[in-house]
């Protein structure tokens, strides 16, 4: 590790906690040629099934981590989503659309999962980086810092013996109940909801009609979420009534009659295994101390109504990561690290908030006039108006210039058709694109809208420029792309704009429409 770290430092990052979230902000850091020690106190995968979706935004971030295609390997393409309630009545349905983020050649918008082994897969790309080691069975028991790094403490679980690694920042992604949060001193503000639930995995034994809807059976008394996994997997999340218990439930044998009253035999299913966990709406009162980042769990926890906890994790991770990886190689200012949490907590939040609203609606809570808004076209959209749940991936606050807002292009997603570059290679856009940022021109080279000044300062952040040109003309130098599935073009025209700069992270800063300059921190 001591070659991929400066002088007096085991290496430059440790990542606390090595399920998804620390997966990737380790996976992150690594391919950036950050050297990285992970702490994970388990040796094996947790064998249950949490998260149970990722969407395209997700698998962005794997593609650009160049995992996406073995990831799509152990997942499969949601079909859709509904609320139903006993009786057949369907209350709401979102069917899923194309994606935003791309079109032709591109994924689909969601995907069903089975955590364990997605997590197992992503592991295994973990296990080919150079400077990536993993320290399983060790229990991180303490974190110190001063001016110049991060300590950490570490114990063997079997052996009891202690060592400590010296880094110069720390990710925290220990999950819910987050130890090394705790060690920070960093409260957890919200609530724990009272009700219980039996989540029930189970394997496939047949198919049954409509098995591939994520469906949310709504009912005041014992509403259930039912969604099919990946890999011959299914699962329902059940509450207990009052006065039930975990206590209640012993054996698969207790359970059966859960599942049979929404219609599944032995004939369907096997159980494999069950578990029991309370919903949370918390949120740490800070993501960061000092050199030491939160994220995932160990910063927002959200019921799962819109399943984006785990995902929400997993951005969290890739936004500190490569914004890391720049400061430790000096191409970023140390201060870049304060936008961490002013970008990333607004969107958990409003997942968080999303979820809660879900919730209302499966508990049969939610007034008609909640139910309308949901699926009421906002004023003044000049975007196909999609509702929340499949809304594209926007940044509220953080490193922008220029109001956002539905109409603005500023914090939008650019989206990802497939491109075709001066030598004729065809790929989709972030394949093409080189890793940094990046300003795009319509039909123009965007330099050219620059004054001296902004080009010095985005010269500065290393940008590159590069003119998009339309499929019907000749591109006029090398770097330059061409709008083949014509995304692009009309995407840039739509918000009336002809050139904007793009973060290594694929989000929209800057457009010449409100200034092109780089935004000021």
């Amino acid at each position: 590790m001591r070659q991929h770290a400066q002088a007096g430092y085991d290496a430059d990052v440790a990542v606390i906690g090595y399920g998804p979230t620390g997966l990737v902000g380790a996976l992150t850091l690594a391919r950036k040629g950050v050297g990285v020690v992970a702490f994970e106190r388990d040796k094996d995968i947790y064998a249950r099934a949490r998260a149970v979706t990722v969407n395209d935004w997700t698998m962005r971030i794997f593609q650009e981590l160049g995992v996406d295609e073995r990831i799509e390997r152990v997942i499969e393409p949601q079909r859709a989503l509904r609320w139903v309630t006993y009786d057949g009545h369907e209350v709401m349905r979102v069917e899923h659309p194309p994606s935003t983020l791309g079109t032709r050649n591109t994924r689909p918008r969601f995907y069903n999962i089975y955590q364990p082994l997605m997590e197992t897969e992503l592991r295994r790309c973990g296990e080919e980086l150079d400077g990536l080691e993993v320290r399983y069975g060790a229990e991180v028991v303490a974190v110190e810092q001063d001016a110049g790094g991060v300590t950490v403490t570490a114990r063997d679980r079997e052996s009891g013996a202690e060592t400590t690694t010296r880094a110069r920042y720390a990710i925290a992604a220990d999950g819910g109940s987050s130890p090394t949060r705790k060690l920070l001193g960093v409260g957890m503000l919200g609530d724990t909801v009272d009700t219980l639930w039996v989540v029930v995995d189970c394997k496939v034994k047949r198919w049954w009609p409509d098995r591939d809807f994520l469906t949310f059976w709504t009912d005041r008394e014992r509403p259930v979420v039912d969604i099919a996994l990946s890999a011959g997997n299914h699962r329902w999340e059940i509450p207990l009534k009052p006065g039930e218990t975990e206590a209640d439930f012993p054996t698969s044998a207790e359970v059966w009659p859960l599942l049979e009253a929404l219609g599944v035999t032995a004939d369907d299913v096997e159980i494999h295994q069950h578990a029991f966990y309370r919903h949370h709406v918390r949120a740490a009162e800070t993501w960061r101390r000092g050199r030491v980042f939160l994220a995932g769990d160990a910063c927002h926890l959200m019921p799962p109504w819109a399943g984006a906890g785990m995902q929400t994790g997993l951005r969290d991770a890739h936004n500190l990561g490569w914004k890391l990886a720049r400061v430790l190689r000096g191409e970023l200012g140390e201060e870049w690290l304060d936008t961490y949490e002013a970008e990333r907590r607004p969107n958990a939040d409003f997942y968080t908030g999303l979820a809660v609203g879900l919730g209302r609606v499966i508990r049969q809570e939610a007034t008609p006039q909640e139910l309308e808004a949901m699926n009421t076209v906002p004023e003044n959209t000049v975007t196909p108006w999609e509702p929340p749940l499949s809304a594209p991936p926007v940044l509220a606050a953080g490193w922008l210039r220029g109001e956002r807002g539905d109409g603005s292009v500023i914090g939008r997603m650019v989206p990802q058709p497939v491109c075709g570059d001066t030598v004729g290679t065809l790929a989709r856009l972030d394949d093409l694109l080189p890793d940094g940022f990046v300003l795009l021109g319509a039909d123009l080279d965007p330099a050219t809208l620059l004054s001296t000044e902004q080009k010095a300062r985005w010269d500065g952040l290393g940008a590159t420029y590069v003119a998009v040109r339309p499929r019907s003309a000749y591109t006029q130098g090398p770097g330059e792309l061409v709008d083949l599935e014509d995304v692009l073009l009309p995407w840039l025209a739509r918000y009336g704009v002809r050139a904007v700069a793009v973060r290594p992270d694929k989000f929209v800063a800057a457009a010449d429409r409100t200034g092109l300059a780089p935004p000021t921190l």
